[in-house]
Order: structure tokens, then sequence, then C-alpha cells
């Protein structure tokens, strides 16, 4: 995804959840046989010997968190009003996007994992700039790029690198989105963690035949989608039948509210548009999705009152949390 389309997330975790620093291993995790049911019945744990599930760091669950576009918007603001606004909002969970130079420095990720520790805030997962690279050196300096953003999640102890694509038509298309991934796959097994392909509207991932190319190319357990509501409603593709043909490879999920079904990526705040959040999340969560939800309201810079917009998007989704 190029800078202007880069899309942030709000994850939400679950507060009686422990929170874990070891990397998710589902291809361990499958090994295991575990049945468990979460209160309120928003979800159900199925046995793994009969489904196969993803895991939140090797534990079953669903977790909340917030990403810093929603505090940040797309400026490069070193983090600072994620810092000082998130712990007022009730999430603990963060999803920091990368998209910068100077955010991509091992000086940098240190300063966010000491900010964290200040402010008892828990990195789980970053997203960086998308795939896509034109011919021999532009795969090299992408897998380069994927592979340093492995190396922060390590650094800040979480599990889970995010990407999307680029545009339909340029820097090198699906073809290049698996050539790295054939590379880059190994390593994410080797080191116990995840890459996950956000889709986009205009956007080579963007529809259920591109993750169909990608997973026949890519049969990894750490290489899964990204699900991003708002963008699948704003392109007309429907959630439910996304559930029914990934659920296996679903391993992370972006919430965010569209204005308008199939007229574009148009986000508002949560509760305003058209999005069946209950309806959505009742089918995901029976087929033993386990990992986080994101909550993103997207936009350049935040407007209006968006802090109340933020803590009102906890309480709409704290429900999932039991």
């Amino acid at each position: 995804m190029s800078l202007n389309n880069e899309e942030g997330f709000l994850i939400v975790g679950f507060n009686h959840l422990e929170t874990m620093q070891s990397p998710i291993n589902r291809r361990n995790f499958l090994k295991k046989s575990a049945s468990a049911t979460l209160a309120g019945g928003a979800l159900q744990v199925l046995s793994q010997a009969a489904s196969p599930t993803q895991s939140i760091n090797g534990k079953s669950g669903v977790a909340l968190a917030i990403a810093t576009i929603c505090t940040d918007g797309f400026g490069d603001h070193q983090h600072e009003p994620a810092f000082r606004v998130i712990p007022q909002l009730g999430f603990k969970n963060v999803e920091f996007n990368l998209w910068y130079p100077g955010t991509l420095t091992p000086r940098y990720i240190d300063s966010i994992a000491s900010r964290c520790k200040q402010s008892g805030l828990t990195p789980i997962s970053v997203q960086g700039s998308g795939f896509g690279g034109e011919g021999r050196n532009g795969i090299n300096k992408d897998l380069a790029h994927k592979m340093v953003l492995l190396d922060h999640c390590d650094r800040l102890g979480c599990q889970i690198v995010k990407c999307t694509g680029s545009r339909r038509g340029t820097q090198g298309g699906l073809k290049s989105i698996i050539e790295v991934l054939k590379e880059l796959a190994p390593i994410a097994e080797e080191r116990g963690l995840t890459v996950v392909l956000e889709n986009h509207a205009n956007n080579v991932l963007e529809g259920i035949e591109d993750y169909e190319e990608v997973f026949a190319a890519i049969d990894s357990p750490n290489v899964g989608m990204c699900l991003d509501t708002g963008h699948f409603e704003g392109v007309d593709v429907d959630l439910i039948e996304i559930v029914d043909r990934f659920h296996e490879r679903i391993l992370h999920v972006d919430l965010k509210d569209c204005k308008v079904r199939g007229k574009g990526h148009d986000t508002v705040p949560f509760g305003q548009g058209v999005t069946d959040f209950d309806t959505f999340l009742k089918h995901l969560l029976s087929k033993n999705y386990q990992g986080y939800l994101v909550v993103e309201q997207a936009w350049s810079e935040p407007k209006g009152d968006w802090v109340s917009d933020l803590k009102e998007a906890y309480r709409f989704f704290r429900k999932w949390e039991s």
C-alpha cells in the first residue's frame, strides 16, 4: 500500500486475557487440543483437533487493541499523539504504524518500547508500507524491508507484521508479493512470527480471487489475511463469504464502519455506517477465530470530537471481550 493509501487500526483486547510476549506459532498451537467457552456467547473455542485455529501469542482467545493511525492520522508525529491519548481511551494493546524512515531505525523502535513501558501500553503488531517491487532490485528491497519489520517485532516483543499491497497495475502486482513471501514465509516460521496481508480498495489485495491466488502459492501457517471490514464492504465483497472461504487463513481483523456499501472506501465513526458488526463478528467467532480485533478509525488527520469517537468505539466493542 502506498503511503497515501495506508490504513490504521484500533486493536482492542480482553482485559481478562493475559498479555504474553511469546510469538504466535499456529503450527504448535494446532498440535494441542483444548476447548473453552468465553462468557456471553460471543465466542466458543472448538477442539483444535476438529477445527484449525489461530492463537494470540500461543494462547487461545480474542483481544482488542488500537492502531496509532486513530490518533496520529497519516502524519509523521513520532507517535506523540498516540502516547498522549491512548492511555485515556481504555485500550492497552497497540499496533504501531511505521510508515516513515525515521520510525524504522532500531533507536526509534527502542524508544517505542521505552514509552510503552512508561505508559502501560503493550505493542502487539507493526504495520509497514505495502508490498510491491518491480524487477530484481525491487524484490530485494521489498524483502529487506519486510525482514526489518520482523526484526522490529522481535525488538518490541510482539509477533505480527501487517502490510497491504499496491495499486493494481503497479509495482509488480500479486506476482511480486508472492515472490517476496516465498522467501519471507520460511523466515517468519523459523522465528515464530506472523505476516498478515490487509485487503484494500483499488489494491492488488482487494477481493476473493486475489487471496486465492496468494494462498495457493504460499501455504504457510505464518502467512494469512488481515480482514478489513471497511475495505471489503467498500468494494462490495460480502464479509460472511470471506469468513466462510478463508477462516483458516484469517489471522488478524480490522474493524471499521463503511459509509455506503459498494461505493468505495469511506469510513465513518462506528455506528454511523452500514456495517453489521454483530452478524459479522458472531459468524467470525463461530468459525473459531482467535486473534486481535482491530477497530480502525482511519483519517488523514483526526478531526471533530475524535477522542470521544474513540472512547465510544472502545465501549461499542467491549462486549466482544467476553
